[in-house]
C-alpha cells in the first residue's frame, strides 16, 4: 500500500521536532552552566544540516565522522546531520592516531567534525584529503550564518543514520550501521521499561555518546521533552553530590561508576543517601550481585534494573528492580519487541536451564557491518541476531549470560566459563572487581588465570582466593593464578578488556 501525505518517518530529528512544539523554551540539554532549549536546539540542528550541506556538499548516504567527548553540541550534530540523510560515524575521542587513521579509512567520511581536544590525533592521523571541520569559535560562526530554515529530504526511517564502531574487545573494531527507526523504536520500548524519560523527568548522562548504549540513555528523553543533564565528571563524589540535591529522577551507569562510588568512605556514602531517582540502570558489562546489593543498600529498593545487549542486537533483556534480588545473576526477561532463544549447536532450542548461543530479532537489531558481508552473515542468520553469547533460561522466563563463546576455557578437557568463576570470586571478602581468562598451558592446554582490584587498592590474598574458590567450584574451575592489579582495562562503554589481560600475560 502507498504511503499518504501523512506519513512521518521515524527519526531522531523528527522525535525532538515534534517535542520542540511540546515546550519550546524547556531545557532540553544541560551541560555545567551551558543549556540549550527545545527551540534553540531544533534551530541548531537546522543550521547543521545547512552548513553541512551548503558548505561541504554531504548528500544522503555520505558518511561524517564525529570525534568527540560528551559536549552539548554533540546530539544536535548527530541528529541535525542524520536529518539530511548523513551517517554519522561516531568515533571515540580517545582513539589514538594509529586507530583513528584505520576507521576513517574504513568508513571513508566526505567530512570529520573533531572537538579540539582531539585535534592531535587528527592532526597525527594523516587524513588526506578530507574536509575537517574543529568545533571552535570558526565552527560557531559559520554556524550562525547558516539558516535556521531547512528543506529537509525524504529520509526512509530503515537507512542508516549513525555508523557505531564495536569496542574492539577481540580484534579490529566494525562498524555497526544503526537505522533511524531502530533508534526510535528503542527510545519507545526504554520509556515503556524505565519510565524516567517522561517530560517531567531530568535523566543524568554519564557514559560516552561515542558509545552505543551512551548515545542512546543521553537522547531517549529527548523524544518526549524530558531534560538530559550531561555530566562532565567521572568522580564519584561528584556523582553522588549531583543526586543529593534531589532534582535527578533516572541515571545510566556502567559498573566502574558504582565500583568507585562503594570505594568513597562510609561516611561520604552516608551523607550523600538524598536522591529523586525513579530509576537506575546498569550495562555495559556484567553488575556483580555484590554491587546490586550495595546499590539497593545505598539508593533504595525499587530502582535498579540490570540491562543485556549489544550495538548489533540493541538493547536484548533487562531484569527489573524486583527481581534483582530473588534471580541471582539474571539479565531477566526480553525487552519490549524483542524476542530470544537460547539454541544448541545443532540448531534446536536449549530446553529449560541448559545452556544455548543466545539468538535474538526484533525492530531495534543493526542494519549489518559497514563493508563486511561475511561478517553479518555470521551476526545475522535468518533474521536472528547473534554475537556469540551463552545463556541459560530458567522455568520461569528469566536468561541468565553464562559467558561469551569465545572466552569460555577447556582445561583438561572440561569447558569453563569465566564468568561462573566471576562470580564467586566477586563475592568473597576484600575483591572490588574481577576477570577471569585462560592461559596456555603445557599439561591441561588452558588453565585459569585470576586479575582481581581489591576494595582497598592493595596487594590481596591469593591463598585466600583460592580456598574460597575450592570450598564453592569444581577443583578444575578453580584459578592457578591469581594477579592483583590497580584497575582492570575497559573501553569507553566499560566493557573489561580481556584481550588486553591476555596480551600482558608473559609467554
Amino acid at each position: 500500500m502507498a504511503q499518504t501525505d501523512t506519513y512521518r518517518p521515524m527519526t531522531i530529528g523528527n522525535g525532538i521536532r515534534a517535542a520542540a512544539v511540546r515546550a519550546p523554551e524547556k531545557a532540553a540539554l544541560v551541560l555545567g552552566t551551558e543549556q540549550r532549549s527545545y527551540r534553540s536546539l531544533v534551530r541548531r540542528m537546522s543550521q547543521i544540516g545547512n552548513l553541512a550541506r551548503d558548505h561541504f556538499g554531504i548528500q544522503p548516504g555520505d558518511r561524517v565522522a564525529l570525534v568527540a567527548p560528551n559536549i552539548i553540541d554533540y546530539p544536535e550534530l548527530v541528529a541535525g546531520l542524520s536529518d539530511i540523510g548523513a551517517i554519522v560515524a561516531t568515533l571515540n575521542p580517545r582513539l589514538a592516531a594509529a586507530e583513528l587513521a584505520a576507521i576513517v579509512e574504513d568508513c571513508t567520511p566526505n567530512l570529520l567534525i573533531y572537538h579540539p581536544s582531539c585535534a592531535a590525533a587528527v592532526a597525527a592521523a594523516d587524513l588526506g584529503g578530507i574536509a575537517t571541520l574543529p568545533i571552535n569559535s570558526e565552527y560557531h560562526t559559520l554556524l550562525a550564518r547558516s539558516s535556521e530554515n531547512i528543506d529537509l529530504p525524504a529520509v526512509d526511517e530503515a537507512d542508516a543514520f549513525a555508523l557505531a564502531y564495536t569496542s574492539g574487545t577481540t580484534g579490529r573494531p566494525k562498524g555497526v550501521l544503526l537505522s533511524h527507526r531502530s533508534r526510535a523504536i528503542t527510545f519507545q520500548s526504554m520509556a515503556a521499561e524505565y519510565g524516567c524519560f517522561g517530560v517531567d523527568d531530568r535523566f543524568l548522562a554519564l557514559a560516552p555518546m561515542c558509545h552505543g548504549a551512551g548515545f542512546v540513555f543521553a537522547c531517549a528523553g529527548l523524544f518526549y521533552g524530558s531534560t538530559t543533564e550531561l555530566f562532565d565528571s567521572a568522580d564519584p563524589e561528584a556523582i553522588l553530590s549531583r543526586l543529593n540535591k534531589q532534582d535527578i529522577t533516572g541515571i545510566f551507569m556502567v559498573p566502574t561508576h558504582l565500583a568507585r562510588i562503594f570505594d568513597l568512605p562510609q561516611a561520604t556514602l552516608d551523607g550523600n543517601r538524598a536522591h529523586a531517582l525513579r530509576t537506575m540502570i546498569s550495562n555495559a558489562a556484567a553488575l556483580p550481585q555484590p554491587f546490586k546489593e550495595r546499590a539497593i543498600e545505598q539508593f533504595g529498593a525499587g530502582l535498579l534494573h540490570e540491562t543485556y545487549g549489544s550495538t548489533e542486537g540493541g538493547i536484548v533483556t533487562n531484569i527489573r528492580p524486583a527481581d534483582l534480588l530473588r534471580k541471582p545473576g539474571s539479565v531477566g526477561h526480553p525487552f519490549p519487541l524483542m524476542e530470544v532463544q537460547l539454541r544448541l549447536a545443532d540448531g534446536t532450542v536449549a530446553p529449560t536451564d541448559e545452556t544455548g548461543e543466545l539468538f535474538s530479532r526484533g525492530p531495534t537489531s543493526f542494519n549489518g557491518y559497514w563493508n563486511r558481508p561475511s561478517e553479518t552473515a555470521e551476526t545475522v542468520q535468518h533474521g536472528w541476531v547473534t554475537v556469540g553469547d551463552i545463556a541459560t533460561r530458567d522455568a520461569e522466563g528469566f536468561i541468565t549470560i553464562v559467558d561469551r563463546k569465545k572466552d569460555m576455557v577447556v582445561t583438561g578437557g572440561m569447558n569453563v566459563f569465566p564468568r561462573e568463576v566471576e562470580a564467586i570470586i566477586a563475592g568473597l571478602p576484600g575483591v572490588r572487581e574481577v576477570a577471569v581468562i585462560g592461559q596456555p598451558h603445557h599439561e591441561w592446554g588452558e588453565s585459569l588465570h585470576a586479575f582481581i582490584v581489591s576494595q582497598n587498592g592493595k596487594p590481596g590474598d591469593a591463598d585466600a582466593i583460592i580456598a574460597g574458590c575450592r570450598d564453592r567450584l569444581a577443583g578444575y574451575k578453580v584459578p592457578r593464578k591469581i594477579s592483583f592489579i590497580a584497575e582492570l582495562p575497559r573501553n569507553a562503554g566499560g566493557k573489561i578488556l580481556k584481550t588486553t589481560l591476555r596480551e600482558s600475560i608473559s609467554p
